[in-house]
């Protein structure tokens, strides 16, 4: 049998050969792109090894019959496993097709090294697993990567760390947990050239800023990629007319410290030349002919794509292309008002849109919370970020700046909910925007101007649609997220909802001054029971006789700090996953007991369509102790009051069986916190917005899963995340069976309309499949008769 096959070998067909990084090697290698040569260790050879050795029943005889939630003995098996495949000698036959491929490497004219004189090249060897990228289990990083590997020894080696790795304790219990059978599951090897990069970067086939589809963006380093994305360094920017191939824009940034490869292999910062710091770090040429390359990627897989290049030798070379997830196609609109306004108006200073909308007004400058004073009604607020105890000040803004964040940020999720235009990610509002200085914020655009001016908005296609036709009658409910005592009567009679989604106690809190922890050091509960049902009544009579669930509070210790008392918050070196949520509340009871009174205090009042959830679940125990202390105010969970949890953790979606076995009414997905758990990404970090993605493959595999389980013991499903107002997402979820979706205000109708439309199309899929049955049936009975 043939053990390697180059990528000049490998189609679309050879997913089961090359696995799923392989496979895709192949295609872009043979469309005549210039990705660095490789080849690929068979899928079949890795099985061969496994026979050959002795080891494959002693594989299957460790994994039958194992616990694996119990995480000692899953680790064990996963250790004894890959033992086993790292301690067996590769059969020769194995090893020396290996090796001899891998010289090849070395020598092959597309080998960017001296031909003849390098015989033992830098390779990269990563694992394709056969299963990596099918639709109904995805393996996409559960295998190992190992980089720089130079040497005969260390590529065998490294092959069968790749094959070892297909039995780590996380993919066993991924495959596991799948119903996945491990004797289906195969390995690939990818064996690739390394670019030793004397520049990189990345492409985007669109303008991931503004979703200009006419628009290629080129970002260059110098040195490895790697600079770009740890946010270590301010790449050139180059703007390219995806059609006549012009450049139309070009900045170049000082660049004083690259990354680049040393002779041991090891990545290491060097200072650049001075001399070089401030020139372009491409020309002309390779501009242009990496955005040919762009266009000619885009083309075949026929959607915008977010490429990652190097050039070595003055040879470029694309590294990596996959689709660029958070494009949405939008219609161009006002244009030529556009044009006009940016001709003579001064723009000031440019960002990301976080909640649309224009409003003209005075800056005012908050360089930290004790200068919220400062924010009077009208004042456009400008800030590094927002924290939740700047809630009261922003409420009297008329528009939100700030310097830093994502679409998913502090500032951008208040500004949406209350309606409030706001740009993030500027950089440098703080240092551009003067005091008192008057300026137009056109959020829509993400851009400030200089002086007021008059801009007609837009209203969105989705409120005439409404108001032609009336409100869509649909099967799944279309909540609301409200925080705000304030918002809530226009959330009910703009958009008449099924209900709130999502109340964020924190809101309230910050509103009344006082952290919650000092309440209880003073001995002062009633008080902030007080606090919350006044506020939470207003809410509750508002949707009366509707679902309106209240996520107990969720504080990490960093934000409210300007609050009485907040002063006593212990330092964290990561409060977003530290000491706050449930976790907290059950360190702290009086707390949770507090917040579950003012819940029975409403109650009381006939209140009862209140529910609770408890934030950042990750274990049943969890769930078990706050019904108990529930039960101490006297209120049965599940019987008296709603009760659920958030589903805003991994850890959640793996045992959200076990939590349904314990007992809840509902779950609402948090959407914000499961995707940035699940990618490793910080949701804060505007540098990496264009990576935070809740449409994700593995997020939605989350979500899909535990709807299904949810399903099976009749436990409601929603979602309360920001994902929820995007309409990708809304379909997603309505083909899933989830029972609600909460948007925020401006989203709701539009949310709606996506909703209806997807049922209708289910509904008319489900007819045309019981006609085509019945045409199948009466034809059978043709045939019997």
């Amino acid at each position: 049998m043939e053990y390697v096959a180059w990528f000049k070998d490998l189609n679309k067909n050879s997913l089961g050969v090359a696995g799923g990084k392989g496979t895709n090697l192949g295609i872009m290698f043979n469309l005549g792109l210039p990705v660095p040569a490789g080849f690929v260790v068979t899928a079949q050879t890795y099985a061969e090894f496994i026979e050959k050795t002795g080891i494959q029943e002693k594989i299957m005889s460790l994994l039958n019959g194992l616990d694996i939630e119990d995480t000692a003995k899953l680790q064990e098996a996963a250790k004894q496993i890959q033992s086993l495949i790292q301690g067996r000698e590769v059969p020769n036959e194995i090893a020396e097709a290996i090796v001899e491929n891998y010289d090849a490497l070395g020598a092959s004219k597309e080998s960017s090294e001296e031909m003849l004189e390098v015989k033992e090249p830098f390779v990269a060897v990563r694992s394709s697993a056969t299963a990596e990228d099918l639709p109904e289990a995805s393996f996409a990083g559960q295998q190992a990567t190992f980089l720089n590997v130079k040497g005969k020894n260390n590529i065998v080696k490294a092959v069968q760390a790749c094959w070892a790795s297909l039995f780590t304790a996380r993919a066993i219990y991924y495959r596991e947990k799948n119903n996945f059978p491990h004797d289906k599951v195969l390995i690939a090897v990818v064996v690739q050239k390394m670019v030793n990069s004397e520049t990189s970067g990345v492409m985007f086939t669109i303008n991931p800023a503004t979703n200009n589809t006419k628009e290629i963006i080129i970002e260059a380093v110098y040195g490895l990629g790697e600079m770009i994305v740890s946010g270590q360094a301010n790449p050139d920017m180059y703007v390219v007319n995806k059609e006549t191939q012009e450049i139309e824009k070009i900045e170049v940034r000082k660049q004083e410290m690259g990354m680049f490869r040393n002779a041991a292999g090891e990545n290491e910062q060097r200072k650049i030349e001075i001399k070089l710091q401030d020139k372009r770090i491409v020309d002309d040429k390779q501009v242009k002919e990496l955005a040919r390359l762009g266009k000619k990627i885009e083309e075949h897989y026929g959607k915008p794509q977010d490429i990652e290049w190097a050039i070595e030798r003055n040879e470029i070379l694309i590294v990596q292309a996959r689709a660029v997830t958070t494009y949405k196609e939008v219609k161009p609109v006002m244009e030529e008002a556009k044009e006009q306004v940016e001709e003579q108006k001064k723009i000031l200073v440019k960002g990301e849109t976080a909640s649309g909308g224009v409003y003209s007004g005075p800056v005012k400058l908050i360089q930290d919370s004790s200068e919220l004073d400062k924010v009077e009604k009208g004042d456009v607020l400008v800030t590094t970020m927002t924290t939740p105890d700047m809630v009261p000040a922003m409420q009297k803004a008329g528009a939100i700046v700030t310097n830093e964040g994502g679409m998913t940020c502090h500032a951008a999720i208040v500004s949406r909910e209350m309606g409030i235009p706001c740009i993030v990610g500027t950089e440098h509002g703080t240092e551009m925007l003067k005091e008192g200085q008057i300026v137009t914020v056109h959020a829509t655009r993400g851009i400030v101007y200089e002086g007021k001016i008059e801009i007609e908005e837009k209203k969105e296609a989705a409120f005439k649609e409404v108001t032609a036709v009336g409100r869509p009658v649909t099967a799944t409910e279309i909540k609301v997220i409200v925080s705000l005592p304030e918002n809530a009567e226009k959330a009910a009679e703009e958009h008449n909802p099924d209900g709130v989604g999502l109340v964020r106690l924190e809101f309230i809190i910050a509103e009344g001054g006082v952290h919650p922890a000092q309440y209880i050091r003073e001995n002062k509960d009633e008080e902030y029971v007080n606090l919350l049902v006044i506020a939470l009544r207003k809410i509750a009579m508002t949707f009366k006789d509707k679902p309106v669930w209240v996520r107990n509070s969720d504080i990490r210790t960093d934000e409210y700090r300007n609050l009485e008392g907040g002063d006593q918050e212990p330092h964290e070196t990561d409060p977003m996953i530290g000491w706050h949520a449930i976790r907290r509340l059950l360190d702290e009871p009086r707390i949770l007991k507090a917040e579950f009174m003012a819940i029975k205090k409403l109650h009381s009042e006939g209140l009862t369509s209140l529910g609770v959830m408890l934030p950042f679940v990750i274990n049943v125990d969890e769930v078990k102790k706050a019904k108990e202390i529930m039960r101490e105010v006297g209120l049965e969970p599940c019987k008296d009051v709603e009760f659920g949890v958030m589903v805003e953790t991994p850890a959640s979606c793996w045992v959200i069986e076990e939590i349904c076995k314990e007992g809840i009414d509902f779950v609402s997905f948090g959407t914000n916190d499961l995707t940035q758990l699940t990618l490793g990404i910080d949701r804060n970090n505007e540098r990496l917005s264009n990576l935070f993605d809740e449409m994700h493959p593995a997020v939605l595999g989350e979500i899909a899963r535990v709807i299904k389980v949810c399903r099976k013991y009749n436990v409601k499903t929603s979602i309360c995340g920001q994902a929820g107002s995007r309409p990708e997402m809304a379909d997603f979820l309505v083909h899933q069976g989830i029972d609600s979706i909460s948007a925020n205000m401006d989203a709701v109708e539009k949310i709606r309309l996506v909703v209806a439309k997807t049922e209708k199309k289910l509904l008319l899929d489900a007819a045309v499949n019981d006609l085509e049955e019945e045409d199948r049936e009466e034809d059978m009975d043709k045939e019997e008769e």
